[in-house]
């Protein structure tokens, strides 16, 4: 990806997996920099928008993403497993989220089948009171 190359916002909130109002909320609280146009539209760089996604190889800024929606719900973080412990039929897996942890309790067989270990990418799915965990 070109540091230079610029992002409309819709854009940006699809590669980043977040809301147009969410996306445009976090320019007016200065958490994400854009840029405005000479017509006072909002433009938002690269650069910007990686300081946000995990670090991957990817070069294409949306190829991080094509395979990130595969499921309805659209509370996402997505953020590094930091720990995975085993008790009976539970697993407790911890994810790190922008400095952050929130823990999720799923049963050891999902577990195991999605092979969560320390240090992968994951995404937590936030569904009403629940946290589902969906390897990245």
């Amino acid at each position: 990806m070109q540091s230079d190359e610029l992002f409309n916002p819709r854009d940006a909130a699809r590669s980043l997996g977040i809301s147009y109002p969410t996306l445009k909320q976090w320019i007016y609280k200065k958490k994400l920099h854009s840029i405005r146009t000479a017509g006072g539209h909002h433009r938002i760089p690269a650069s910007e928008i990686e300081r946000f996604l995990p670090r991957t190889e990817e070069k294409d800024i949306l190829a991080g993403r094509r395979n990130f929606r595969r499921i309805s719900g659209r509370n996402q973080l997505v953020g590094r497993i930091v720990e995975v412990r085993y008790s009976g039929l539970l697993a407790q897996v911890k994810l790190s989220i922008g400095g952050q942890r929130i823990s999720s309790i799923i049963t050891a067989d999902a577990a195991r089948e999605m092979r969560l270990e320390k240090g992968q990418t994951a995404a937590a799915l936030i569904k009403s009171t629940e946290v589902m965990i969906v390897r990245m």
